[in-house]
């Protein structure tokens, strides 16, 4: 017997014992469990990131107003309803860490990657159940320490997401760089360990634990996505940790990895030798293949969703996971376009333009492959595909822009502009969470075996469509107007005068996207207790995690698992009565297995 049969004959007979509450919703080894967990968890993260992301918008459209709304959530920090400007640095810095880590990495790779990879490559569960568990649990200490760091007297974290020296490196540099900043880096080292571990284990099940019959071509996009972006995680995550660490030291240590000729009021520090340059190439080093960490989850999920509710097979299959690949390459070797104004030497910053501008080839062969596959598919418009089809929009928007920001010579006009701000939250924020809400919809009768209220989505996926345009589509204008980003206000500066009133319709845009996910977070939460009972494969859908009892076991299958016989996309298949054909349903004879 091979170690993978052994495996599996230990869980059959190992899951049959009675199950506490304790090990079975809190300290659970089920990889279903652990996907929920990371959900709910990256669910309450979004929530707070939000809130936090709006209140910013309202200090930039009615500056220095009094707002009974920051004196109940901001306390102190807003002396009579007025925000202070310590807070408004520290709750940009706190918004793009919660969105960037805690919700799109979480919610994306943590929650997908677990609830799909044993269910689509035909595993009992992870290679590692417990490893899987300790994963999640230092995700969510990770999570509490960075809530706890908004609770800090001096205040939390306010060197911006990116958190550069000096900012960060100098405890007596502002507020948000004492204890705040300290939390900040405890809880980013303890979320690398959380992804580092998850990652592996992702890549251990893929390689490992894959069916009988099921090829590495016969897997779905969705393992492709999720199988590469864990790769990347623990080629990438590895370098901001040293970053931290080494931040770390320079805190509280006196070291001088990263300062160099520091004067504060007047007075000369001891620092010499370091660079806060250093520190910029590490940070972005992850933080460039991050966005591709965010988005290629994303990119898997609308593949399977988007052939799926085309009713025809994906265009190209094999180019996609090309075009998968060659992001993922391309993603390590890019991160300088973030630098291009730091002084960095020109010839090199035309290498790194060329290999930004490169990456939009593979961008493209995705693009154009959704947009075939949609083309004359009996298209099925429900929520899911909605959101899918905005997230080829949004993408291809935001990466228009992002042509320009690659470029070294024209990145010096809009750098640390709306623009930037506009660009990136649309081709990675919007994206993400676009990829992320279509996922959410098409599995979540998988994983609560109810289904989501059909017209509340409808209503969520329209009005955050319109919004999402509304708020960061005027960006490009004002950035390229010249207004600055991070500002606490621009008031002071007479020639963004005329710009004011755009950031009012931005902020009103804004606030009806955010109420509107109250409508989202009332069917989520209340179609798990009240939503209509789920069938077995609610979309016919071929891949084999619709072949699953509805019922939620430890180990997936009863008795044997599927065997798998042909590719994932079998939809629309002449000679087939129905229009899908499930993978573990063996070819009749003389059928042709279709490789795109």
């Amino acid at each position: 017997m091979s170690a993978h049969e052994d495996m599996h004959a230990q869980d059959d007979h190992g899951h049959h014992h009675k199950e506490t509450f304790v090990t079975k919703y809190i300290f659970s080894q089920d990889h279903k469990m652990i996907a929920k967990q990371y959900l709910i968890t990256g669910t309450i993260m979004g929530v707070i990131g939000v809130i936090m992301s709006l209140m910013f918008r309202m200090q930039i459209a009615w500056p220095e107003k009094p707002n009974a709304i920051f004196e109940a959530l901001l306390g102190k920090w807003a002396p009579d309803g007025v925000m202070d400007a310590d807070i408004y640095l520290a709750l940009v810095t706190i918004h793009g860490t919660i969105m960037v880590f805690f919700v799109l990495t979480a919610g994306l790779s943590g929650t997908f990657s677990n609830l799909l990879i044993p269910l689509q490559i035909g595993a009992r569960d992870m290679a590692s159940g417990f490893l899987n568990m300790v994963s999640y649990w230092l995700f969510f200490l990770s999570s509490v320490f960075m809530v706890i760091s908004l609770f800090v007297e001096a205040g939390p974290a306010a060197a911006g997401w990116t958190i550069y020296p000096p900012l960060s490196a100098l405890p007596m540099a502002q507020s948000g760089s004492g204890m705040g900043m300290t939390l900040w880096l405890v809880s980013m080292a303890i979320f690398i360990a959380s992804s580092l571990l998850g990652s592996l284990n992702y890549i251990v099940t893929v390689i490992n634990l894959r069916t009988k019959g099921m090829s590495m071509t016969r897997l779905p996009l969705t393992i492709w996505a999720f199988f590469i972006t864990a790769i990347i995680g623990v080629v990438s995550f590895p370098v901001l940790l040293s970053a931290a660490l080494l931040l770390i030291m320079d805190r509280s240590f006196g070291t001088s990895f990263f300062l160099s000729d520091i004067f504060i009021q007047g007075e000369v520090l001891h620092y010499q030798g370091g660079s806060p340059v250093l520190f910029e190439h590490l940070f972005w080093f992850l933080g460039h293949p991050e966005v591709y960490i965010v988005i290629l989850p994303a990119m898997g999920l609308v593949s399977e969703i988007m052939a799926t509710n085309s009713r025809k097979p994906i265009f190209g299959y094999r180019a996609m996971i090309a075009s998968i690949l060659a992001i993922a390459f391309l993603s390590t070797i890019v991160w300088g376009h973030h630098m291009f104004v730091s002084g960095m030497n020109p010839f090199l910053g035309s290498v790194f333009t060329f290999t930004t501008l490169l990456i939009a080839i593979p961008s493209a062969v995705k693009a154009f492959n959704w947009i075939t596959t949609l083309w004359k598919g009996n298209l099925q418009l429900n929520p899911a595909m909605l959101f899918s089809i905005g997230f080829v929009s949004t993408f291809i928007t935001g990466g228009l822009t992002g042509i320009i920001l690659g470029d070294s010579a024209l990145d010096i006009n809009v750098h640390d502009t709306y623009f930037v701000v506009a660009h990136f939250h649309l081709v990675m924020g919007i994206s993400a969470l676009y990829g992320m809400f279509a996922g959410i919809y098409h599995w979540y009768p998988k994983m609560f075996g109810r289904m989501l209220n059909k017209n509340l989505g409808y209503i969520h996926f329209w009005v955050t469509a319109v919004c999402a345009y509304g708020v960061f589509f005027p960006m490009h204008f004002i950035g390229m107007a010249g207004l600055p980003r991070r500002y606490y206000t621009n008031s002071n500066f007479p020639l963004f005068d005329d710009l004011a009133n755009v950031n009012v319709i931005i902020t009103i845009f804004a606030l009806i996207g955010g109420i509107v996910q109250i409508l989202y977070l009332y069917n989520f939460f209340g179609s798990i207790f009240f939503g209509k009972k789920t069938v077995q494969n609610p979309w016919k859908s071929t891949t084999l995690e619709w072949t699953a009892p509805i019922k939620h076991m430890h180990g997936n299958w009863e008795g044997e698992i599927p065997h798998v016989h042909r590719w994932s996309y079998d939809y629309s298949k002449p000679g087939h009565d129905a229009d899908f054909v499930p993978q573990n349903i063996p070819l009749k004879e003389g059928e042709e297995e279709l490789q795109h």
